[in-house]
């Protein structure tokens, strides 16, 4: 198992539902993925609100596909009819990670406790980020929000990984050295 980078203070929000994929030594995938790559296609699938953008992962080459309803990526072609049987993962969203809300809410508990109240009520609405944002940087917390983001983001896809047997690195494959 990878060193899971601790986050915050040891804390796990929930367990992350996701289907269970048997692993085999047959099926491992052999080339581990850059971090900063699954992060990447993390933050790609979760551009589209609507569920249009989608990042499948092969297990065998780990190269990772980019699928969008809306613009021909050329990625489409590639990913096989059945892609869970070929040997695909889809990428999750940040939502189905708890990098939501959820985190905005255990960040101001912990960082701005006083201001609670008025982010559960900005959460409440429409525009809520630009206004989480414009809150946190009138209360000098921008900075440190984007940072918690960051440790939040990286150890939920570490985690996501593990979960469903993808090998991940933050080394540079070693064609780009």
């Amino acid at each position: 198992r990878h060193d899971v980078p601790p986050f915050p203070e040891g804390k796990i929000f929930s367990v992350f539902d996701w289907r269970v994929v048997r692993m085999t030594p047959e099926n491992r995938q052999p080339v581990p993925i850059l971090l900063s790559d699954l992060i990447d296609a993390l933050e790609f699938v979760s551009t589209s609100k609507l569920d249009e953008h989608h990042a499948y992962i092969c297990r065998e080459t780990g190269r990772i596909l980019f699928l969008a309803d809306s613009v021909d990526m050329g990625d489409a072609a590639k990913l096989p009819d059945d892609p869970e049987a070929a040997g695909y993962i889809l990428v999750p969203h940040r939502r189905d990670l708890d990098l939501g809300k959820k985190l905005a809410l255990a960040f101001v508990a912990e960082e701005l406790p006083e201001a609670q109240m008025d982010v559960r009520d900005i959460f409440s609405r429409k525009g809520a980020y630009r206004r989480f944002k414009d809150l946190l940087e009138a209360n000098g917390a921008l900075e440190r929000w984007y940072a918690y983001e960051d440790r939040a983001v990286e150890a939920a896809m570490c985690r996501w990984c593990d979960d469903v047997g993808l090998t991940w690195t933050r080394d540079t494959h070693p064609d780009e050295t």
